[in-house]
């Protein structure tokens, strides 16, 4: 049976040597360009993987190449054999 209780994944992606160049201009001044890239290349793996309206992403972090979004568990494992995927780790509560 399916799990259809969406929870919040963070999401860590594998080396890529764009990111890696966007970042290091960032350092120097440059525009928003690192943001947008990442943006858009989350977005298109969710896409490519995911039914669309299935899922919420909620945010993409620029520090380090991942993104958060809402998604069951049988979605979190279809991520995490995406092969620019590195991570996908449930968002927990430290008491």
């Amino acid at each position: 049976m399916e799990n259809t209780k969406s929870e919040s994944y963070f999401v860590f992606m594998n080396y890529d040597p764009q990111y890696a160049r966007l970042r290091s201009d960032r350092k120097k001044g440059t525009s928003n360009e690192l943001d947008l890239y990442l943006s858009r290349k989350h977005d298109e793996l969710l896409e490519s993987t995911l039914e669309p309206g299935t899922y919420r992403k909620t945010l993409s972090l620029v520090i380090v190449d991942g993104f958060a979004v809402e998604i069951t568990e049988d979605q979190a494992s279809k991520l995490r054999s995406a092969k620019e995927v590195r991570l996908v780790e449930k968002n927990q509560e430290i008491a």
